[in-house]
């Protein structure tokens, strides 16, 4: 399904007010989210409404969608990182709350596997929230990347190690991702889209109407029966 709203703050609070529904019917409920521009409006409902005590996060559960491998929680321009500053640390979230790769570790592999452990223990994830790369990525699962994988680590795309540059305040080098994989999305109960700004556009086009297939990761939204999309118009527009 696919819901457009007149603005990006419109569909933020579209997006929260979701995720609080959620939350007061399953109070310990497990959520992904992602970092970047697109859910920054939505932590910032979050946030106040948490604050002013018309939702309580106290009993749920987090996992972190995906990191830049060799970087971690303080390291400017980290996925987790920024979760932590517009999401946990104002919500007041418990550490023990939260999951998140270590992406600074040895062995990877292991990260991955711990990660899919956590959430077949204590999931299917009830809500997982991402955006939409430039390339189609979902997550860090770049094109190509085989729909039934779970969490993964991989090199990253030119266009994401671009586009990726504007979360950091000097050129930082970036090779690999590690992150949640699109059989996650599938098993998740609310898979949920959220773009915003005309340039997404023209992806969002071609995900939700053109080809399904793994050189755009995002088409895979066109697939999942309980799949939700929440818009913006510049978004939309070329719908």
């Amino acid at each position: 399904m696919i819901k457009t709203y007149s603005d990006f703050d419109t569909m933020s609070r579209a997006a929260a007010d979701l995720i609080i529904e959620q939350v007061k019917y399953k109070p310990n409920s497990l959520l992904c989210f992602p970092s970047g521009e697109s859910p920054a409006g939505v932590f910032k409902y979050l946030v106040a409404d948490a604050k002013q005590g018309l939702v309580d996060f106290t009993h749920c559960y987090f996992v972190g969608l995906d990191e830049w491998v060799g970087l971690g929680k303080d390291d400017d321009g980290s996925c987790t990182r920024f979760l932590w500053e517009h999401f946990f640390e104002p919500a007041q979230i418990a550490l023990n709350k939260v999951h998140f790769f270590d992406a600074k570790a040895d062995e990877l592999a292991h990260e991955c596997n711990k990660m899919n452990t956590f959430i077949k223990q204590n999931g299917p994830l009830d809500i997982m929230m991402v955006g939409i790369g430039m390339n189609g990525h979902i997550g860090l699962n770049e094109p190509g990347t085989d729909f039934n994988l779970y969490a993964h680590y991989a090199p990253l795309a030119e266009t994401t190690i671009t586009v990726g540059q504007k979360y950091f305040s000097k050129p930082t080098i970036l090779t690999q991702g590690i992150t949640l994989g699109l059989k996650h999305l599938q098993e998740a109960k609310l898979p949920l889209l959220i773009a915003a700004g005309a340039k997404k556009s023209g992806i969002i086009s071609l995900s939700l109407k053109g080809p399904i297939g793994t050189e755009v990761p995002a088409s895979i939204f066109q697939t999942l029966p309980n799949g939700l999309v929440l818009l913006d118009e510049g978004a939309a527009s070329e719908l």
